[in-house]
C-alpha cells in the first residue's frame, strides 16, 4: 500500500483540548521512538533485575508469606547458584515458557483457515448488503468477531470497511475509522475463542501459581466477560460515531462518493460458490461443537475432569487442542469448497507458512521466557506482591477501585508498551499475585487489564496499525494526518473507556462470573 509510506501532514485540531491531547501523544511518540526494540527492552530488564538482585540480597531485603508464614528472601543472580541458573536454566526457561506451545498450536489452526480464505469471506459476509442506519453497528460487530484473526483483521476489514461505506453513499473515511477503532479499542472483547485468551491465560496461571500452585485460569476463564463487552463496545462506538463523529464535516473525501466499480463490487460481494462454502463449515461448525458436547455429556466421560468436572476437564484446560482443531476442520472445509484447498499437501502449506508468520513472537518469547524467569528465582516478585498487599490492606480500599487504579495504570503503560502479550507478561507476575493475597482472583486481574489493554490501541502513534489505517485514510483525503486521524478515534476511545471501565465494576460488584472456571 502505497499510501502509507506518505508522511503524515498535520492538520489543526478543531478545539483547545484536542490540542493538548495531540500534545501529549506527540511527546509519548517521541519517548516511545527512543524506547528499544521489545525483545532487546527485555534483556535490559532481565539485567536489570540481575544488578537489582544483586543488591536487595546484600541489604538482606525479605518479607514473610502470609499463608504458609516462610520467609522469602531475595536470592542474588550474581550468586554461584544465581549464575548456574542463568546458565543451565536458559533452554529451559525457554522451552517451558508457558505461552509459547500455546500460541503455535492454535496459531496452526488459525493460518489454516486463513490461507483458505474463510475469515475474509465472513467478513465481507457479515456486512455485504446491511442496510445504511445500521451499517456501523454491522461493522464494529464484524470486528469484534474478526479478533479470532488476529492481525489480519486489520488488513483485512479496514479498507473493506471504506467500500462498504462507500456503497452505502457514506464517506470511506468514516469506514476506514470505524473498522479501526472496532477492531483496535475492542481488541480484547469478541464473541468467540481467540489466541488471547490462550494466551494471557496461560501467563496469569504461571503468575497465580507464585501463590497457589494448582490454580489454573482456563482460556474461557473471561468468555462470559469478553462475550457481554463485544456487545457493549460496538453499541457505544456505534452511538459514538453517529451522534458525534458522523456529523463533522471534515469526513468528505477528496473526491465525491461515486458508485462501486465491477471490480470493487467484487471486492465486497460474496459469489454463490463462497455462499455454498459458508454453509458447508457452518454445517461442519455445528457438528464439531455437538460431537464435542455429546463426548462430555457422560458422567463418566474421559473427556471430564477429576469427580466428573466440566470446567478442569481435558476440553477446557487443553483449549488450545480443541481450537487447533476447529479452525482447521473450518478451513480445510471451506478451502475444498472454493477450491484454495485441493490435496492434504496445501494444508502442510499453509501450517508452514503460519509457523513462519510467528517467528517474531518466538523471537521475543526467548528474551521474555528469561526476563520472567531470572524475576522469579530472585523472588523480588514475591517480595514485592506480599509488601504490596500489605500496602493496600493498609489504604482500606475497596477491591473495585484497586482495581481502577490498575485499569488507570495499565492504560498509559499501553501507548508506550503496544504489545499486549508483552506488557502482561511485565504486570502479571507482580499484579496477580499481589492481588490475589487480598482477595482478588487473577480471573478479575487479568479482565480488568483487558479492558485497560484495548482501549488505547486507537490513539497511540506508536501502534503499526494507526500508520496502516492512516495510510487507507489517505486514499480518500490525501491532506489528512496523524491529527485528523486521532481527532476521530480520542473521543470514540475516551467514551469506550468510561462505559467498560464502569460495566466491568458494575460486573464486579454484582459477583457475575468473568467466565469458566
Amino acid at each position: 500500500m502505497s499510501a502509507t509510506s506518505t508522511e503524515p501532514r498535520p492538520t489543526e485540531p478543531p478545539s483547545r483540548a484536542l490540542r493538548a491531547a495531540f500534545r501529549a501523544f506527540a511527546a509519548i511518540e517521541k519517548v516511545g521512538n527512543k524506547l528499544p526494540n521489545p525483545f532487546w527492552l527485555f534483556w535490559i530488564l532481565a539485567g536489570a533485575v540481575i544488578v537489582l538482585s544483586a543488591i536487595l540480597a546484600a541489604a538482606g531485603v525479605g518479607t514473610v508469606h502470609p499463608g504458609t508464614h516462610d520467609t522469602i528472601e531475595v536470592r542474588s543472580l550474581l550468586s554461584k547458584a544465581g549464575l548456574t541458573t542463568m546458565v543451565e536454566g536458559a533452554v529451559d526457561n525457554f522451552a517451558t515458557f508457558p505461552p509459547l506451545a500455546t500460541i503455535l498450536i492454535v496459531g496452526f489452526g488459525i493460518a489454516v483457515a486463513e490461507a483458505s480464505g474463510l475469515f475474509t469471506t465472513l467478513l465481507r459476509r457479515m456486512v455485504a448488503r446491511v442496510p445504511g442506519k445500521y451499517l456501523t453497528f454491522a461493522l464494529s460487530m464484524t470486528a469484534m468477531v474478526a479478533h479470532v484473526a488476529g492481525d489480519a483483521a486489520y488488513v483485512t476489514l479496514i479498507p473493506l470497511g471504506a467500500l462498504v461505506f462507500r456503497a452505502a453513499g457514506r464517506s470511506p473515511v468514516l469506514g476506514c475509522v470505524v473498522a479501526y477503532v472496532a477492531i483496535s479499542a475492542g481488541y480484547d472483547a469478541s464473541p468467540a475463542i481467540t489466541t488471547t485468551d490462550t494466551l494471557l491465560s496461560s501467563i496469569s496461571t504461571a503468575a497465580a501459581h507464585t501463590i497457589d500452585p494448582d490454580h489454573v485460569v482456563t482460556p474461557v476463564a473471561n468468555y462470559f466477560f469478553g462475550l457481554a463487552s463485544s456487545v457493549l463496545v460496538a453499541l457505544v462506538i456505534t452511538v459514538v460515531v453517529e451522534k458525534v463523529i458522523a456529523r463533522r464535516s471534515d469526513l468528505d473525501p477528496d473526491e465525491p462518493v461515486k458508485a462501486l466499480t465491477a471490480e470493487e463490487l467484487k471486492a465486497v460481494e460474496v459469489t454463490p460458490e463462497q455462499r455454498r462454502a459458508l454453509r458447508r463449515t457452518g454445517v461442519a461448525a455445528l457438528g464439531f461443537v455437538a460431537v464435542v458436547a455429546a463426548a462430555m455429556f457422560p458422567a463418566d466421560s474421559p473427556l471430564r475432569g477429576e469427580h466428573g468436572s466440566l470446567v478442569e476437564s481435558p476440553v477446557i484446560t487443553g483449549m488450545s487442542v480443541v481450537l487447533f482443531l476447529f479452525f482447521a476442520l473450518l478451513g480445510w472445509v471451506y478451502g475444498r469448497g472454493v477450491g484454495t484447498f485441493r490435496t492434504a499437501s496445501d494444508i502442510v502449506d499453509a501450517l508452514v507458512e503460519g509457523a513462519r508468520s510467528y517467528a517474531p513472537i518466538l523471537v521475543l518469547f526467548f528474551a521474555i521466557s528469561q526476563f520472567l524467569a531470572y524475576f522469579k528465582w530472585t523472588n523480588i516478585g514475591n517480595v514485592i506482591a506480599v509488601e504490596g498487599a500489605e500496602a493496600l490492606k493498609g489504604m482500606h480500599l475497596s477491591g473495585w477501585t484497586v482495581l481502577v487504579g490498575i485499569a488507570v495504570l495499565i492504560t498509559f503503560m499501553n501507548l508506550v508498551i503496544t504489545s499486549g502479550s508483552a506488557l502482561w507478561a511485565l504486570a502479571a507476575p507482580v499484579l496477580i499475585p499481589m492481588l490475589m493475597l487480598i482477595g482478588i482472583e487473577p480471573e478479575t486481574t487479568q479482565a480488568v487489564y483487558r479492558v485497560a489493554d484495548s482501549v488505547t490501541n486507537c490513539v497511540t502513534p506508536m501502534s503499526p496499525y494507526f500508520a496502516m489505517c492512516l495510510g487507507f485514510i489517505q486514499q480518500h483525503k490525501k491532506s489528512a494526518g496523524i491529527g485528523t486521524l486521532a481527532s476521530f478515534t480520542i473521543p470514540i476511545a475516551a467514551v469506550v473507556w468510561i462505559v467498560w471501565v464502569a460495566f466491568f465494576v458494575a460486573w464486579y460488584l454484582l459477583g457475575i462470573p468473568f467466565g469458566v472456571g
